[in-house]
């Protein structure tokens, strides 16, 4: 049995039609003599839809009683045992009553897919998980119920359902989406056109990336390289010079002109050594991609032109941007630059766009050197040169011009020795001296035509000739030699340079270290290992790229740095050369590495200072605050023990209530002692749960007088998410808090109200305030402010508030109170993290 196939009717807004159009679908099944029942359908009094269901066999809805209501849901049970072909189930962000099945709706589908059911089943934009904030900046109403886009990406068929603002909005006034006492409300908030065109947009560029993903997909399985221009790509060819954020502009203003285009910009590294590009023009060059929207890419090719249209073709780009080449225009006479190869190479099916800069025509500089080989091609050259370049020469001088002259002849074929030393080395030119002599001897110096001299002046001119050529290329190919090593070595001085300034700068990113490296030697990845003993395993410090190796045995290069610790790097294997470059990548590594864990002890530490510091203090308030009330209850104790002293049953009464304050006064010191230390050692795990604050916030007062607080919690604020305990305890303190600094006969007033996703509780006295300096100071540890008396407590009360509220994911802050006094403003989420909805919105446009 195989897995059923999933599809969904995707719209923009409530009221598009999607639930209409599965209906549609599911009567064009049936009349093809398909099995299709409706598990779950909402036609929301909506009389068209309501037809719809006509001649649709139904699933009765299972019936789950939840805090004293009745609702229905879904019986996938019912489905499971029916077992259609093909299911209807509407509204897959559906979240379902405590007690069903399933917590989400499409978990409920999920079985029924994995049971080889095919279902059929509809979904807003706004319900998307990824598009959440982008919805809630839209429209300014949170979405309580999200499907996670995978699971709408996993389905076989997306279908849009699409409608125009304009014209959604005309069937609201006719009353074919809301009733008409809603329809006022609705059009002048959630469905305004402005909020009803983005989400049109949202959903046609979701539904454009699904469709281009199933393009990708169709082209790998067919093996399709030509480009099929469904929309515009942008690809920007980057060198790492400065006129690459003039070719990302210039990118980005073409992908403005056509909805939906894309900028990709890649920088293309030869395979074989260090990069030529500025890693720090790079960064700047990839920041400015990123701000843009566009996406920063790295490939490696030794070939430029050919990886950066392999890598157009691979993303069925449209248009590749290039700026004019740097190199001089005498340059261009040997080699074409890199625009004019992929505009020639470039066939009917990309655009290329070759934009003018300041750098142009300006040269490249002195190239990064790779080592001190030439390369392949070069080596090459300088072989044809030496010796197919002195044959052709003598067959022209042969035929055409017999009578130049021995001297003149000499310079021409030197001119070849030279061009062999300057494109090949030292061996072809030593080949190119030898055969031109040769050719001088059997064609130039009689007798013609043999290998003999019968005028020693001959000899003498050969023989300089050999030397002449011989010196000449050597002296070229040192100087050519000299030349790359001082281009090499001037980029390892700016590679040394930056990570001499890494270490002034104090920049402790390892990851960014590693991936530096890794782009500078152009490998696949880079690891640093370290193990504790040598007969202990490695593990992974740190690492980047893909294929990282696990033992420096494993890996292309690998570098040790100590005993326990080295660098491993996949991808090729590099020359010797490179090895110093790479041991200070190495040395620096184990720099920051020890750098990060030092920050870490040095945290460690502060963290030991600040407790060491509470434990001062609290052995200070101990030493008073705590033998306050114990001197009081021993005094209290002693009295009425006494035998000297006949007390009268008021003065009982009196010294066991200074027990009991006494006694009261101690467990509240030591409960705030007790939950500082659950703060300092992070022992205090909430219990997150919904709840009223109206029912909390009364029990917390029950330490005050009862004509101290006036209490204004109304009933219609949402529900919060929070520990309640941890949440009574906090406003505990800070109300005993505010009653003790009131004045006689001003009570404390506590009020709440909703704003946007959250709750704010105030409690506000009229005490003598806080100054704007100290309102920070007041919620550290053992902190009393202004002449708070000794034993009045030892000053934790906001601070175990402050901490609880923050434990439960709230905020504590204190503001001037108008007219004197101070207000504590504590800050809660809602449950769900979903604002209380307007009346004036219709339920149905956010559910």
């Amino acid at each position: 049995m195989g897995r059923g196939k999933l599809r969904i009717y995707l719209g923009a807004a409530p009221g598009v039609g999607k639930t209409y159009a599965m209906l549609s679908e599911a009567h064009r099944r049936i009349e093809r003599g398909t099995d299709c029942v409706v598990g779950f359908v909402e036609h929301h009094h909506r009389p068209r839809t309501e037809v719809m269901l006509h001649g649709l066999e139904l699933i009765e809805r299972r019936e789950i009683s939840y805090r004293g209501s009745t609702f229905t849901e879904m019986d996938v049970d019912a489905i499971l045992a029916r077992r259609p072909a093909v299911a209807l189930v509407d509204e897959l962000a559906h979240t379902n009553v405590p007690g069903s099945r399933n917590t989400k709706r499409w978990q409920d589908v999920e079985e029924l897919l994995q049971a080889g059911i095919d279902v059929v089943s509809t979904v807003n934009i706004q319900h998307l998980e990824s598009l959440g904030d982008v919805v809630e900046t839209i429209t300014g109403v949170r979405q309580r119920e999200t499907v996670p886009d995978e699971v709408a990406r996993r389905a076989d068929q997306i279908e849009l359902v699409d409608m125009s603002p304009q014209a959604l909005r005309r069937r609201m006034a006719h009353g074919n989406v809301y009733k008409a006492d809603k329809v006022d409300a609705a059009l002048s908030n959630y469905f305004r056109p402005g909020n009803l065109t983005a989400l049109r947009e949202l959903a046609l560029l979701w539904v454009a990336d699904r469709v281009d993903e199933y393009l990708q997909e169709y082209r790998g399985e067919h093996n399709i390289r030509s480009t099929w221009q469904a929309r515009e790509r942008i690809v920007v060819g980057l060198t790492g010079g400065p006129e690459g954020r003039t070719l990302i502009r210039r990118a980005a203003r073409l992908a403005e002109k056509g909805s939906g285009g894309e900028v990709l910009a890649v920088y293309v590294a030869a395979s074989d050594g260090l990069t030529s590009a500025s890693p720090k023009e790079l960064a700047v060059q990839r920041t400015l991609v990123e701000d843009l929207g566009g996406t920063f890419h790295h490939v490696i090719g030794d070939n430029v032109p050919d990886a950066l249209l392999e890598f157009a073709r691979g993303c069925n780009a449209t248009q590749i941007v290039l700026g004019v080449s740097r190199r001089r225009s005498w340059q261009s006479v040997f080699r074409p630059g890199v625009s004019a190869t992929v505009a020639r190479e470039s066939g009917p099916d990309l655009d290329v766009h070759i934009v003018t800069h300041d750098e142009a025509a300006k040269g490249r500089g002195l190239p990064v050197a790779r080592g001190a080989r030439l390369g392949r091609s070069r080596i090459i050259w300088g072989w044809i040169a030496g010796v197919a370049g002195p044959a052709l020469l003598a067959l022209l001088l042969n035929q055409v011009v017999p009578d130049l002259g021995l001297a003149n002849d000499m310079l021409l074929f030197l001119t070849f020795t030279v061009a062999a030393a300057l494109l090949g080395g030292l061996l072809p030119a030593l080949a190119s001296a030898a055969f031109g002599s040769l050719l001088l001897n059997y064609f130039f110096t009689p007798p013609l035509h043999e290998f003999t001299i019968s005028d020693p002046k001959n000899i003498v001119a050969i023989a300089i000739f050999v030397g002449v050529a011989v010196s000449v290329a050597s002296v070229v190919d040192l100087a050519a030699r000299r030349t790359h090593q001082a281009a090499r070595l001037r980029a390892e001085s700016e590679i040394l340079s930056f990570l001499a300034g890494s270490v002034l700068r104090g920049e402790n990113s390892l990851d960014a270290l590693l991936q530096r490296l890794r782009e500078t030697f152009a490998m696949q990845s880079v690891v640093l290992l370290e193990r504790t003993s040598e007969v202990d395993p490695w593990t992974t410090a740190a690492s980047v790229g893909t294929g990282a190796v696990s033992r420096p045995e494993d890996a292309d290069v690998d570098l040790p740095i100590s005993d326990n610790m080295a660098l491993a790097l996949t991808g090729r294997v590099l020359p010797a050369a490179d090895r110093r470059v790479l041991g200070a990548f190495a040395a620096q590594a184990a720099v920051v590495l020890d750098r990060q864990r030092l920050v870490d002890e040095a945290e460690k530490s502060r963290a030991l200072g600040e407790a060491n510091r509470i434990r001062t203090a609290l052995l200070a308030a101990v030493s008073h605050d705590l033998r306050t009330p114990l001197a009081g209850i021993k005094a209290s104790v002693s009295s009425l023990r006494s035998d000297d002293v006949e007390w009268s049953e008021e003065d009982k009464a009196e010294l066991l209530e200074g027990i009991e304050d006494g006694a009261d006064r101690l467990a509240a010191l030591i409960g705030n002692l007790l939950d500082m230390s659950r703060l300092n050692t992070g022992t205090v795990v909430p219990l997150i749960r919904e709840t009223d604050l109206d029912e909390v916030v009364p029990m917390a007062l029950g330490g005050v007088p009862e004509d101290s607080v006036v209490l204004d919690i109304p009933e219609t604020l949402p529900m919060i998410a929070v520990d309640r305990g941890l949440l009574e305890r906090a406003v505990a303190n800070i109300v005993e808090n505010a009653v003790k600094y009131s004045p006689v006969g001003q009570p404390v007033n506590v009020s709440a109200s909703a704003l946007a996703s959250r709750v704010e509780l105030r409690v506000v006295d009229r005490g003598p305030g806080v100054p704007d300096e100290a309102k920070d100071r007041i919620f550290e540890p053992f902190q009393r402010h202004g002449d708070a008396p000794r034993g009045a407590g030892v000053g934790l009360g906001l601070a175990v508030a402050r901490g609880f509220t923050e434990a439960i994911g709230g905020t504590l802050t204190a503001e001037d109170t108008p007219g004197g006094g101070l207000t504590m403003v504590i800050t809660l989420p809602i449950a769900g993290g979903t604002p209380p909805v307007s009346a004036e919105l219709p339920t149905s446009a956010v559910t």
